[in-house]
């Protein structure tokens, strides 16, 4: 016999890359038996309760909670999912006796085997070169079973990170300090920080009424309503680092609304009339976003930070990483939602009511409350520090935790929030494991070595440093395709690169920022390519054909825009 359940609310953290699968299964329409309903009579669809329940897109009952339809769901503050309450204890057991006998235990074994071979055969088969010491290709041969480790995911990445970490250590390739070094790093902290900077602006809804409030504005047109989605994501990312954050936690609902209200399904032939558009010019969008602000993803942090391990400084980091992404990125938000509503056009051109229902869902929402106005306050105070920090001797770090103490001294935040929040926890450990052996790399020489030998292979062109630079951004580019996740790449690849560059004459800070904004572009090349990019393919609007399609058309796009662009721009900053 069926068991009946109830909901609670219950607060969730932000969408982390380590959740894409989960996503991916959510978001996709749902053809399980639904739950037992309070009404036994069969009602219209409802947008509002299509959004309160991810699974079920094409089919909704009304709520008792929630009697009025809106064009998309006025969340209430804390942004809040449900999950299920079981009405006896021994279906709660039997819940959980089943969860634990499906849940593989321990790590994959084939992926397990890959990682462990690739070290292995580094270190035991592969000639070491004279010019490289024992204790350094040791320490490759660990790191890359590492890197292989975290596109393979034998283990959860901050496992498997700290299984290489140990490693090191009992081999004795790192002594204990130098292992766990990288944990201090000022760079590394600002990203933890920075993720809760990101549960703030979801548990007081203040993202989601940015969102809100473009819509009102600018939705009265279809490509309208893409440009102030698209407009909200700029001015909320680099108080977000995180696009899938942003993604799953403010703007896919968002959209999944919108097009739910215009009879647009995922899954269906419908989906093409807005919801296909407005998921494909989001997605393509927020690697533009992404690569305007320093602090807008986890991963642009931690370039600079490799590239500092390589003696290449960015001075103020804050305002030269906007500086010099402004004017490209700027073009390339204005032109993606006009080129692929030429290229991917909408079948519904209008929508004369989204500004009406995004009035009510304001309504509903109620005026701005305290804590968003100290939300707003406190990133306006953070954002300032970090610009002008540097006249005022405030590290960009230091300006973070004040940003943090303030929000918890006012009860913004509680630590149990920050203790929740795994997937800042989670980046700390591998974020720190990998820029500690990129940076004990560069010390013992393996890097200086490995950028030597592409140098001279690249001087044997003859190349000059401007085509040199050319075809190492397009290849870091395209080898993108083999990976499944930003950082993974940067980790792997970025030092390599960077150093690759410098050998060939590239100036060094043109060669760090060229890098990490490519990092944040190729995010959209393909569904598995970043974490949102299995979010937004996860809504089921877009086919999977399309995704490939438009990712290469963006790509070159993209490429078109800060090549040309951006060439003209950085000469006149200086920077070459």
């Amino acid at each position: 016999m069926e068991s009946f359940a109830l909901y609670s609310p219950s607060f969730t953290t932000p969408f982390s890359p380590s959740s894409r699968i989960s996503l991916h299964l959510r978001s996709r329409p749902s053809l399980s038996k639904s739950q037992p309903s309070v009404s036994p009579k069969p009602t219209t669809p409802s947008p509002i309760s299509a959004l309160r329940s991810p699974s079920s897109f094409s089919t909704s009952r009304p709520s008792v909670l929630n009697p009025k339809p809106f064009l998309f769901n006025p969340l209430p503050k804390p942004f809040s999912t449900h999950k299920a309450i079981q009405s006896s204890s021994s279906s709660s057991s039997e819940t959980k006796d089943s969860t634990t006998e499906s849940k593989p235990q321990g790590a994959k074994l084939i992926p397990l085997i890959i990682s462990l071979s690739v070290g292995l055969i580094v270190r035991f088969l592969v000639p070491k070169p004279i010019e490289v010491s024992m204790q350094a290709w040791q320490l490759l041969a660990i790191f890359l079973s590492t890197i292989a480790g975290l596109v393979l995911s034998p283990l959860p990445v901050g496992a498997w990170a700290f299984l290489g970490l140990t490693t090191a250590v009992v081999t004795k390739t790192l002594t204990f300090s130098a292992a766990f070094g990288a944990f201090t790093s000022d760079v590394i902290w600002l990203i933890v920080i920075s993720f809760f900077f990101a549960r703030g602006f979801v548990k007081t809804g203040l993202g989601d009424r940015i969102a809100t409030y473009f819509v009102k504005w600018l939705g009265r047109s279809t490509l309208g309503l893409s440009y102030g989605l698209t407009i909200s994501e700029a001015l909320i990312a680099p108080a977000m680092p995180s696009t899938t954050a942003r993604a799953g936690g403010v703007f896919l609902p968002i959209i999944k609304s919108l097009s739910l209200s215009a009879g647009s399904e995922p899954g269906h032939p419908s989906a093409k009339k807005l919801g296909s558009y407005l998921v494909q010019s989001q997605f393509q969008s927020s690697g533009n976003s992404s690569a305007l602000f320093l602090t807008a993803a986890a991963q642009n942090m931690l370039c600079l930070k490799l590239a500092e391990e390589l003696g290449v400084i960015v001075a103020n980091p804050w305002v030269s990483w906007f500086k010099a992404a402004s004017l490209p990125a700027f073009v390339a938000l204005l032109a993606t939602p006009f080129v692929l509503y030429k290229l991917y056009p909408p079948e519904i051109k209008d929508t004369p009511d989204a500004p009406a229902m995004a009035t009510k869902k304001l309504e509903f929402m109620g005026p701005v409350t305290k804590n968003e106005w100290v939300m707003v306050g406190t990133m306006l105070l953070a954002v300032s520090l970090w610009i002008f920090g540097e006249v005022l001797g405030i590290a960009s770090v230091v300006a973070a935790m004040l940003g943090l103490s303030i929000l918890l001294l006012l009860g913004v935040l509680d630590w149990d929030d920050c203790l929740s929040e795994k997937s800042a926890w989670d980046t700390l450990a591998w974020f720190a494991v990998l820029v500690g052996m990129a940076g004990q790399l560069t010390n013992l020489g393996i890097v200086p070595w490995m950028s030597l030998c592409v140098g001279k292979s690249l001087q044997s062109f003859s190349f000059s440093w401007p085509v040199a630079f050319g075809v190492l951004q397009a290849s870091y580019f395209c080898i993108h395709y083999l990976f499944a996740s930003q950082t993974g790449h940067v980790g792997a690849l970025y030092s390599a690169f960077l150093a690759m560059h410098l050998v060939s004459g590239v100036p060094g800070v043109l060669a760090a920022l060229a890098l990490s904004y490519n990092t944040n572009l190729f995010g959209a090349l393909t569904h598995y390519s970043s974490g949102q990019a299995a979010v937004y393919y996860g809504a089921g609007y877009v086919e999977l054909p399309d995704v490939f399609k438009m990712g290469f058309i963006m790509a070159c796009i993209n490429a078109l825009i800060w090549g040309g662009v951006g060439t003209f721009w950085w000469k006149f900053l200086g920077l070459y």
